[in-house]
C-alpha cells in the first residue's frame, strides 16, 4: 500500500504532569457529581474526569469511562466544539431541576456536562444553537416553576406506567400507555378505554 495515500495519523498531545484545573459540582433531580476540567497551559481543556456521589454504582462506572474517552478525543484533537455539539440535549434519566441557573434543566447528566462544558470553555460564537434549546428556554420563561414541575412529574407518571404496564397496548386516541381497569384498559392521559364495556 502506498503510504503516502494513507490518511494522516492523529498525534496525541497529552497534558504537562502539573496542570490547572477546574473542579464543578452539580446537582440533577438529587444525583450529585463533580465535573473536573484539566487544561492545557493555553486554558483549552484537555482532560475531564466524572465523579459521581455514589461510588460504585453502575453509573459512576460508566461515567468514569466516558470521560476517558472524552479526554481521549481532546488530546487527539476533537474540537470541544464537535463534542458539545454530539452530547447536548441527549435525553436520558437521571434529568430533572439542576439548581444552575444557567442550566435549571438537564435532559441527562450527558446534556448537562456539555452544556456547562459549552458555555465555560466556547465562545459564544461557537456555542450550538439549537431550537430545541430556544424553545425551552422561551417556555421556561413562560411557565412558572409549579407548571415546570408538573410537566416532569407527568413525565416520570408515565415513565412507571410504562414499566409497570410493559404489556399494556398505547392509546388509539392519543398515544399513552395505557393502564390496566379490570378487564380492559384505561388511557389516563385522555380517558379513553380498549373498547370493554
Amino acid at each position: 500500500m502506498d503510504e503516502s495515500a494513507a490518511p494522516p495519523r492523529a498525534m496525541r498531545h497529552r497534558l504537562p504532569d502539573e496542570r490547572q484545573a477546574i473542579t464543578h459540582k452539580f446537582s440533577i433531580a438529587g444525583h450529585e457529581g463533580y465535573i473536573t476540567v484539566g487544561l492545557y497551559e493555553d486554558g483549552i481543556p484537555g482532560e475531564i474526569f466524572i465523579t459521581m456521589s455514589k461510588e460504585g454504582s453502575t453509573i459512576s462506572g460508566l461515567m468514569d469511562a466516558f470521560a476517558t474517552s472524552v479526554s481521549m478525543a481532546l488530546q487527539y484533537g476533537v474540537p470541544l466544539r464537535v463534542l458539545v455539539e454530539k452530547f447536548s440535549h441527549m435525553r436520558f434519566e437521571p434529568n430533572g431541576f439542576t439548581g444552575n441557573k444557567d442550566i435549571p434543566i438537564a435532559k441527562s447528566i450527558l446534556d448537562y456536562i456539555f452544556r456547562w462544558l459549552g458555555k465555560k470553555f466556547l465562545p459564544p460564537d461557537e456555542l450550538p444553537a439549537t431550537i430545541e434549546e430556544n424553545v425551552e428556554i422561551a417556555v421556561a420563561g413562560a411557565l412558572t416553576e409549579s407548571k415546570i414541575a408538573s410537566a416532569l412529574s407527568r413525565e416520570r407518571e408515565e415513565h412507571e406506567v410504562f414499566q409497570s404496564q410493559a404489556d399494556a397496548p398505547p392509546c388509539h386516541q392519543c398515544g399513552s400507555i395505557m393502564i390496566r381497569s379490570g378487564s380492559c384498559y384505561k388511557c389516563r392521559n385522555c380517558g379513553e378505554t380498549s373498547g370493554c364495556s
